[in-house]
C-alpha cells in the first residue's frame, strides 16, 4: 500500500531535536529529509487502471469554461448587483417595518399550507426551483408533483439584539448578507460558513460549518430558537427548554421535513477588525500532516476549552499527500493589525490570488504572519469556489484574468447547474468528487490515508468541529462513551470530529483513466459507517434506506415526524436526500408506507 509505504519510509528518519508536542513539523526535518520523503512518495506507483475512452461529453466539459465566460459570469455579477441592491433597500426599512412584513408573510404561508387537500394535493414543497439550491445534491424530489409554498420573500434581517447578542433572521439569509450588517458593529455569527450565498436555511436545515466550529460546533448548534410553521399551518417556537424542545433538537439535518422554517434567532459573539493569520507548513507522510493539524487547534494536555490556548480559527490543507499547510486565527484590533513591522492583506479584492493558492506558497517560504480584515477572512473562499474555480475556468487564477475580468468572480452555482443538462450533471456525478466526511479528529489520517487510496483528490480541506453530547440523541451524534478516553480535542461534554472537504476530480479522472463515481462514494459511505462518521446530505448519496439509518439515527426524527404531523404531508429526509428522478406514484408510496407502519427498519449505528 502506497501510504503504508511511505509511513514505513518515513519512521526510519531521525530528525534532530524534534520536540514531542511538534513531531514531524518542517522546522524539525532538514531539506534532504524533506526532499527524500517526497522523493520516496513520488517514486511509488498509483494503482494501475485502464485508460477511459472520451465521448462527446468529455469535450463539451472541457470547453465549458466558454459558456462560463460569456453567459454565467456576466448574468451572475447581474444577478449579484440586483440582490445587492434588494439587500440595501431592506436594510434601510426599520426593524418594526420589517417585522410587520414578516408577520404578514407568515400569514400568507399559512394560508397557503390550509388550501391544501391532502387526498388529492403533493406533498408539501417550496416553490425554489430546483437549480437554485447551492448544494450539488440535485434536487429531483421536485420533478414529482407536489404542493407548493412561496418562501421567496423570507430573505430579511430582522432584527440585531446587542444585548442579548442575538440575530434574528429569516430562512433566505445569506452569509455575505448577514456578515455585511454585523461586522461593522464589531459582532459576527458565531459561526459563519465561507462561501456567501449560503443561506441560514440551508445551513440549519442541512450542514453549516467554519473555522470557529472547533470552539462553537455546527452552524445549528448556535442556534437559540426556531420559528417553524408545523404541518397544520401552526406557528410555534421551539428552544432547547419550552415544550417544543424536542423539535428544537430535531430540526438539524432534517432538511425541511418537519415544517417550514421563517425566522431564526442565532447567536452573536464579539469580535474585532482584523483576523491575525499564521500560516505553517507541514511536510511529511498524511499521519504526519493529520498530527500537525491536531497540534494546531488541540492542546495535548486536554485543556480544549483554554481560551490562551486555542485560536479563534483553524483550517488546514492538504496539497499532496506530502504536504500541507496549518492555519490558524486570533482576532486581532484595527492598532494592532497597523503596528510598523505587520503585513495587512486583503484578500477580497477581485485582483487578489485566489486564498487557497496564496496559503500554498507558505510551503515555499517557510511559516509566516498576516493581517486579514475579519469579513474578508469569513469569505476568503468565495471568489473561487474553494478550488474548484480552475476546474469551471482553468485560466481564472491567471493575474491577467484576475486583473481584467476577476471582479465577475464567482460564478453562481445555481446557474452552473441550470446550464449543464442532465448529460453533464451525469458526468459530474461520475467524474468529480464534491463530498464532505465528518470524522472523529483522531481517525483524520486513516480518513486521508483512505482518501488518497480510493479517490486521490487535493487539495483537501480539514476544518474541525464540536460534535456535543446533547439531552437527547439526534441524527448525528458523538461515539458512545468518548468521554471516557479523554483523545486528543475531546471535552466532557463534546467530541471532536473533522470535516475532511474532498472536492475535486479524481486523479484517474485527470490522467484519463477510468473511473467510477457513484462505486467511490458508496465505498466512502460505508467507511464512514464504520467509523462512526457522518455525509452531509447537500451532496449526491449513493445511500440504501437501511445504510442511510445505520449512518444516521432515527429515533427522535421519526418521534417528531409523527407528532407533528409531518408524515403525509412533507417527504421523509431519506427520500429528499435519494439519488434519482422521483415519479409521484414513487413519492406518494414512500409516505404510505411511513404512514401505515410504526417506524422503517432501523439497524443500530455502528460503534
Amino acid at each position: 500500500m502506497l501510504v503504508g509505504r511511505v509511513s514505513s519510509f518515513h519512521r526510519d528518519l531521525k530528525p534532530h531535536q524534534c520536540s514531542e508536542s511538534r513531531p514531524h513539523s518542517n522546522s524539525c526535518l532538514t531539506l534532504a529529509q524533506q526532499e527524500c520523503i517526497i522523493s520516496a512518495m513520488s517514486d511509488l506507483e498509483a494503482p494501475l487502471r485502464p485508460k477511459r475512452k472520451k465521448i462527446w461529453v468529455d469535450y463539451f466539459v472541457q470547453f465549458r469554461w466558454i459558456i462560463v465566460i460569456f453567459v454565467v459570469l456576466p448574468i451572475s455579477f447581474t444577478i449579484y448587483f440586483l440582490t445587492y441592491l434588494g439587500d440595501v433597500r431592506s436594510e434601510w426599512k426599520s426593524y418594526k417595518t420589517r417585522q410587520k412584513e414578516h408577520d404578514e408573510n407568515v400569514k400568507k404561508v399559512i394560508k397557503r399550507l390550509k388550501q391544501r387537500n391532502p387526498s388529492k394535493d403533493g406533498l408539501v414543497c417550496t416553490a425554489r426551483k430546483p437549480w437554485i439550491a447551492v448544494g450539488m445534491r440535485n434536487v429531483d424530489y421536485k420533478r414529482a408533483r407536489h404542493f407548493e409554498v412561496d418562501l421567496s420573500a423570507f430573505r430579511n434581517v430582522l432584527e440585531i439584539d446587542k444585548e442579548r447578542m442575538i440575530a434574528r433572521v429569516e430562512p433566505l439569509v445569506n452569509m455575505g448578507q448577514i456578515s455585511r450588517v454585523t461586522v461593522p458593529m464589531n459582532l459576527a455569527l458565531a459561526v459563519v460558513a465561507e462561501l456567501d450565498d449560503l443561506t441560514v436555511g440551508g445551513l440549519i436545515n442541512g450542514y453549516g460549518i467554519e473555522g470557529s466550529s472547533h470552539k462553537y460546533g455546527l452552524f445549528a448548534d448556535t442556534v437559540v430558537a426556531y420559528e417553524i410553521i408545523l404541518a397544520d399551518g401552526t406557528l410555534v417556537r421551539a428552544t432547547k427548554d419550552n415544550e417544543y424542545s424536542d423539535l428544537y433538537y430535531a430540526i438539524p439535518w432534517s432538511q425541511g421535513t418537519l415544517g417550514l422554517l421563517v425566522a431564526a434567532e442565532i447567536r452573536l459573539i464579539p469580535i474585532k477588525e482584523y483576523m491575525k493569520l499564521t500560516y505553517k507548513p507541514v511536510v511529511g507522510n498524511l499521519q504526519d500532516l493529520a498530527q500537525a493539524y491536531c497540534d494546531s487547534f488541540a492542546p495535548r494536555d486536554g485543556d480544549q476549552d483554554n481560551e490562551e490556548k486555542v485560536p479563534d480559527f483553524v483550517e488546514g490543507m492538504i496539497y499532496s499527500p506530502t504536504r500541507g499547510v496549518m492555519m490558524t486565527g486570533i482576532y486581532a484590533s484595527k492598532e494592532e493589525a497597523k503596528k510598523k513591522g505587520n503585513k495587512i492583506n486583503s484578500v477580497g479584492w477581485w485582483y487578489k490570488p485566489w486564498f487557497y493558492q496564496h496559503a500554498e506558497t507558505a510551503l515555499k517560504k517557510g511559516e509566516f504572519v498576516e493581517f486579514i480584515p475579519t469579513r474578508e477572512y469569513y469569505h476568503r473562499h468565495t471568489r473561487c469556489l474553494y478550488w474548484e474555480g480552475k476546474l469551471i475556468l482553468p485560466f481564472a487564477d491567471q493575474c491577467w484574468f484576475r486583473f481584467l475580468f476577476g471582479w465577475l468572480m464567482p460564478p453562481k452555482v445555481s446557474l452552473l447547474k441550470a446550464t449543464q443538462g442532465d448529460a453533464i450533471r451525469n458526468y459530474y456525478h461520475e467524474m468529480h468528487v464534491i463530498q464532505d466526511m465528518l470524522v472523529p479528529l483522531y481517525k483524520v489520517g486513516d480518513a486521508l490515508e483512505w482518501v488518497h487510496r480510493e479517490m486521490e483528490v487535493y487539495p483537501i480541506w480539514l476544518c474541525p468541529h464540536k460534535l456535543f453530547k446533547l439531552p437527547v440523541k439526534t441524527m448525528i451524534y458523538p461515539e458512545p462513551g468518548f468521554e471516557l478516553h479523554r483523545r486528543q480535542g475531546d471535552t466532557q461534554n463534546a467530541q471532536m470530529y473533522t470535516d475532511v472537504g474532498v472536492y475535486y476530480a479524481p486523479g484517474p479522472v485527470l490522467r484519463g483513466e477510468v473511473f467510477d463515481g457513484a462505486e467511490a462514494v458508496r465505498k466512502m459511505e460505508n467507511w464512514l459507517i464504520e467509523n462512526h462518521g457522518f455525509q452531509p446530505q447537500y451532496a449526491v448519496s449513493e445511500l440504501s434506506e437501511k445504510n442511510f439509518w445505520r449512518m444516521f439515527d432515527a429515533g427522535l426524527y421519526e418521534h417528531t415526524r409523527r407528532k407533528y404531523g409531518a408524515v403525509g404531508t412533507f417527504m421523509s429526509v431519506y427520500y429528499k436526500s435519494k439519488k434519482g428522478r422521483k415519479t409521484e406514484k414513487e413519492v406518494q408510496e414512500a409516505e404510505q408506507a411511513h404512514l401505515e407502519t410504526a417506524y422503517a427498519e432501523v439497524d443500530q449505528p455502528v460503534d
